[in-house]
């Protein structure tokens, strides 16, 4: 969950890094922002329910404790280059007060759930030039922590100043959102499950809402989305279990019967298994 280690360094710059030979796909979330931009390589995201098609010039980001997943057509002559960033959103904000319309892009894109959450640059040069011409000046100030804050947000500001002007029409209004297409039907059972997901789980029952056979759905759902509906369910467990042990004063008990893990040795073992520590020490520590 916090694999950036943002708590030590709120913000976390990794520039061109070809994931070819070693990408993996997990269903995950973390407690910074992510903004993730494609160079090269092709694929879908799968977010909120919906699937995204990934390609040259795509910049997609993911909210704090956003459920997500990258799918990528990684091979010989597939590469996949990206430039990730993860940040505590936080930490911008207050660096944007001087900026207010570039603030309230920044808001819209970390707080409204209406924002598109894609966007696509009309001019990867000038994406790929304005990424380079801070490269230097973000290596020269590594070993130096103070300044090295101080220039990662002053490169994000600059970044966001780039996109903003791709996103918004204007600085004080949203582009209105694209029209969403039919769902397909992963889209329906991920639908689904964010309805029920705190309910004990059956395939039959899934299967009737969307009118297909429990065989069907699964294979076109792992096809689709590149994993079991199962593992996904869990996925959406464990994230909830995160968010709820961060944010409320239920007990581990009450929260593992609050994600439809009622059984409170699975639920502490399923958790540990995929978060990497138990449900407790997960509470117990600082935000």
């Amino acid at each position: 969950m916090n694999y950036m280690n943002l708590n030590q360094h709120p913000v976390q710059l990794s520039f061109y890094k070809d994931r070819t030979h070693e990408f993996v796909e997990v269903f995950h979330a973390h407690q910074g922002m992510e903004l993730l931009y494609v160079h090269e390589g092709s694929g879908t995201a799968i977010v909120e329910q919906q699937i995204f098609d990934l390609m040259p010039g795509t910049l997609i980001y993911f909210k704090p404790f956003q459920l997500h997943r990258i799918r990528i057509n990684v091979g010989p002559e597939q590469p996949y280059i990206r430039t990730l960033f993860v940040f505590e959103p936080a930490v911008l904000d207050e660096a944007l007060a001087p900026f207010p319309s570039l603030r309230t892009f920044f808001q819209t894109l970390w707080k409204d759930p209406l924002a598109p959450q894609i966007l696509h640059s009309p001019a990867p040069d000038q994406t790929d030039a304005l990424l380079r011409s801070y490269l230097p000046r973000l290596t020269q100030t590594q070993t130096q922590p103070s300044l090295l804050l101080e220039e990662q947000l002053l490169f994000l500001t600059a970044y966001l100043h780039h996109w903003k002007h791709i996103g918004f029409a204007d600085a004080g209004s949203k582009r209105p959102a694209a029209a969403r297409k039919a769902s397909s039907t992963a889209e329906k059972v991920m639908e689904w499950i964010e309805v029920h997901y705190m309910e004990p789980f059956e395939l039959d029952r899934l299967a009737h809402e969307v009118h297909l056979s429990p065989n069907h759905v699964s294979a076109v759902f792992r096809q689709s989305v590149g994993s079991s509906i199962t593992d996904y369910l869990t996925a959406r467990r464990i994230r909830q279990a995160c968010w709820l042990l961060k944010t409320t004063d239920l007990s581990v008990q009450e929260i593992g019967l609050a994600v439809g893990l009622g059984n409170f040795s699975y639920f502490c073992q399923l958790f540990k298994k995929h978060v990497g520590i138990t449900p407790n020490r997960f509470k117990q520590q600082p935000q």
